[in-house]
């Protein structure tokens, strides 16, 4: 469990701090607008009407103290760069600021943001991902160039060994784990072999995993 700053409760934000308290964490959520803030309270950790640009407010909320701050300002980019800086003069341990445009990641990162987020491009790569073979059935990005991925096992691997197909040799992916039966099993040995049905959950470099998703 951790302790994360969500500030900004537009859609992304709101979706974002919910999930995040979904799954355990405890989550504090800021935004100007009290309305807003008021709907969201019940269902995560803690709400906090305040204006995020004010230095004092942010200190005042313990911002350094948090084991993450996301800064989810969608409609007002001096704003998103203000809080993101303020952050980081804080103490904040990790900053993770969200961004539209690649010019708005530069600047990002030049006042501080440790990582960046675009929801709208990293979703439509998802969903492209997604239904783009019947047997993908979704990503999970881990930065900017490595992702877990679910899929059906490619039909060549079938019947065969890890230690037979030299998955890493060959695919450059790591097979964490697979799911037969709607049991989930970690995958221990080279000596696994893949059946026909299983699901698998790789680990790669994303063009590496997209590029089993045609693999016959």
């Amino acid at each position: 469990m951790q302790s994360i700053l969500v500030i900004g409760l537009g859609r992304f934000g709101r979706h974002l701090a919910v999930k995040l308290a979904e799954l355990g964490n405890e989550v504090l959520v800021v935004d100007k607008n009290e309305e807003i803030v008021e709907k969201i309270a019940p269902l995560v950790t803690q709400g906090q009407i305040a204006d995020a640009t004010n230095e004092e407010a942010l200190r005042a909320i313990g911002a350094r103290n948090f084991d993450l701050c996301f800064v989810c300002i969608s409609d007002d980019f001096q704003s998103s760069l203000e809080i993101t800086s303020l952050l980081k003069e804080l103490g904040a341990k990790y900053v993770v600021s969200k961004a539209d445009r690649d010019i708005h990641a530069k600047f990002l990162r030049k006042v501080g943001a440790d990582d960046i987020v675009y929801p709208e491009r990293e979703m439509a790569h998802r969903v492209a991902l997604r239904f783009s073979s019947r047997g993908f059935f979704d990503i999970f990005p881990l930065g900017e160039n490595h992702a877990f991925v679910e899929m059906e096992v490619p039909p060549r691997w079938i019947n065969h060994s890890i230690a037979d197909l030299d998955i890493r040799k060959h695919f450059k992916v790591n097979v964490i784990a697979y799911r037969r039966e709607q049991e989930i099993y970690p995958v221990l040995t080279p000596s696994h072999v893949f059946k026909q049905g299983d699901l698998i959950l790789l680990l790669g470099e994303v063009e590496n995993t997209e590029a089993l998703i045609n693999l016959k």
